[in-house]
């Protein structure tokens, strides 16, 4: 598995903190240039974590806005990673980009192996998309799927933001309608939250905005849960869901705490058991790292590893968490324990070394895992078990 983070905006969104700098005009050019420089670089000096770090063989794209890049860019960072074909490579675009950029910059990014697409969606309210200072608008948004979906990229994932607290009930509705007509074949769903060094943490403190309240949340959360669900969409894990065989082979496999490098500057890493972050800086990055403990590890397994569809072997869980919380988890429905077949998993891949306790033979043993209807409270219920 590896990341690229791609550092670049046209502008920034109101609720994102994520390492980003502005980047257009007569600059792009040269500046894009001298970020590829570097994380060639970058690449060369650590092809072999590049290599340990290849189930699943996945490459991911995302920012800032990677679809700010020129093919000709990422054409370069791709052939600096390694040549070879990739079971999901996703780039992460924006809308607008897509509208102007038009078809043969999608077919570009099929040429350099990309089989799945990332949109940053959000909103299909114009007026939302504005408080968000978004580029695109609803229009920018439907066009940008139909180019995407005429190419015939193989997989495509849309975003959607909730927990927002003027975002009322017919306008979360008519999105989540406008999303289901567009039929993508993953959406992801996530909570509006405040980030210090965001343009939304500063309207807070100036009063020009208030936070949503829990209820509100839980409310909104919830007609997206079940009005996917009706569409036909699995929700495999707390944030996403899919049609059959299209969930994130990449995205599961960190709830699964594979090994991945990330590139870049602002991106992390993981061997499982060693993370490392690259520093913020555009052209000229360092590394970090610590060592994780058996405590760390046995806490991190059972955080990611419940708010699965799958879940984590139920031996695994009995043997690493407080017993009486989890019998009682388990009594009051907070936690269920499953048996399931190899085919019921996402991906049909387990992976032994990183979630001690699975088992990889075609009889799955059985599993526990928060269901979906207590997924919005999972924080609650993963503190009662460690």
């Amino acid at each position: 598995m590896v990341y690229v983070h791609v550092p670049f905006c046209k502008s920034f969104c109101t609720y994102c903190d994520f390492y980003s700098e502005l980047c257009s005009g007569s600059e792009s050019y040269r500046v894009q240039n001298l970020f590829c420089d570097a994380l060639c670089r970058e690449a060369e000096a650590r092809r072999g974590e590049i290599a340990a770090a290849s189930n699943p063989r996945t490459l991911y794209f995302g920012g800032g806005t990677p679809s700010l890049l020129g093919l000709e860019v990422l054409e370069r960072i791709v052939a600096a990673i390694g040549a070879g074909s990739y079971e999901e490579f996703t780039v992460e675009v924006n809308p607008e980009d897509i509208v102007e950029k038009g078809e043969a910059y999608v077919e570009g990014l099929l040429r350099i192996g990309v089989n799945r697409i990332s949109m940053g969606v959000q909103s299909l309210d114009d007026a939302m998309l504005k408080w968000m200072n978004r580029r695109h608008n609803a229009a920018t948004a439907r066009e940008a799927v139909r180019i995407i979906q005429r190419v015939g990229v193989l997989s495509l994932s849309l975003d959607v933001i909730f927990g927002i607290s003027h975002l009322d009930d017919i306008v979360l509705k008519q999105t989540l309608e406008g999303l289901v007509d567009l039929d993508p074949d993953h959406v992801s769903a996530y909570q509006l939250s405040i980030e210090e060094g965001s343009a939304l943490a500063r309207m807070v403190r100036d009063g020009r905005y208030t936070e949503a309240s829990e209820d509100l949340c839980r409310r909104q959360y919830d007609c997206i849960c079940s009005f996917l669900a009706e569409a036909g969409y699995d929700h495999y894990e707390v944030s996403n869901w899919a049609k059959p065989g299209h969930e994130a082979v990449h995205n599961s496999a960190y709830w699964s705490r594979d090994p991945y490098v990330g590139l870049g500057p602002g991106a992390h890493s993981f061997d499982g058991h060693r993370r490392s972050w690259n520093s913020e800086d555009r052209f000229n990055w360092t590394a970090e790292s610590e060592t994780l403990d058996p405590e760390d590890e046995r806490v991190e397994s059972i955080m990611l590893g419940l708010r699965t569809a799958r879940g984590l072997d139920a031996s695994y869980v009995r043997s690493k968490c407080n017993k009486e919380a989890l019998e009682s988890l388990l009594a009051s429905g907070s936690l269920v324990e499953t048996s399931l077949d190899s085919h019921a998993i996402v991906g049909n891949r387990f992976n032994s070394a990183s979630v001690k306790g699975n088992d990889t033979s075609d009889t799955i043993p059985n599993r526990i895992r928060i269901p979906e209807n207590h997924f919005f409270v999972s924080d609650e219920i993963v503190s009662e078990l460690i």
